[in-house]
């Protein structure tokens, strides 16, 4: 949506760079979109189509459907699970979602972009002295996928159309959503 103005073939490059590139942060997509759209990407431009970009996503997430299962499975564990959140959404930008969902407080800790995921998981292990065989991690990209293995941290690739690629590569487990019995053994 953001780089329709820039004509359709732009506008799908974009997306399809998007897609592919799930976990990438949009402080690393923006400026190569930007250029892609015949823009020099400075820092007052980037910075108008982060947030440009903000307002679309907090929209578009907050709005959008559950996978099914999730809430209730957070709601049921809470109390006898920590779950945290690892993202490459702004901090702010993810509390404030997590504010509007009412749901902030299912999560023990929320870590959200410019601290890579990598450098989250680790934080948290060591802060929470959570051992790495009971944790697990569950992503829809390769860069959830590298930051859980980079931490000897179990991984389950949660299945969605943009990563059909991911699924056929990895062999790791898989989830399509947070039914019982839904998850398996690539």
């Amino acid at each position: 949506k953001l780089f329709q103005p820039f004509g359709i073939e732009i506008a799908k490059k974009v997306k399809r760079h998007h897609e592919k590139n799930g976990g990438m942060s949009r402080y690393k997509k923006l400026p190569i979109y930007l250029d892609w759209a015949g823009k020099e990407s400075s820092e007052s431009l980037v910075s108008e189509y982060e947030k440009k970009f903000s307002d679309l996503v907090i929209n578009e997430v907050i709005n959008s459907p559950w996978v099914s299962g999730v809430l209730e499975y957070l709601k049921i564990h809470a109390n006898k699970q920590k779950f945290f959140i690892v993202t490459a959404t702004p901090h702010q930008e993810i509390l404030l979602i997590l504010k509007e969902l009412q749901i902030k407080e299912l999560f023990e800790e929320v870590i959200g972009s410019p601290i890579s995921k990598q450098v989250a998981i680790s934080q948290l292990i060591n802060k929470y002295s959570i051992s790495t065989d009971e944790a697990i991690m569950i992503g829809d990209s390769s860069n959830d996928y590298y930051a859980a293995i980079e931490n000897e941290v179990q991984f389950i690739l949660r299945k969605t159309e943009f990563n059909k690629n991911l699924q056929k590569q990895l062999k790791c487990r898989t989830i399509n959503n947070f039914l019982y019995g839904q998850t398996k053994k690539n």
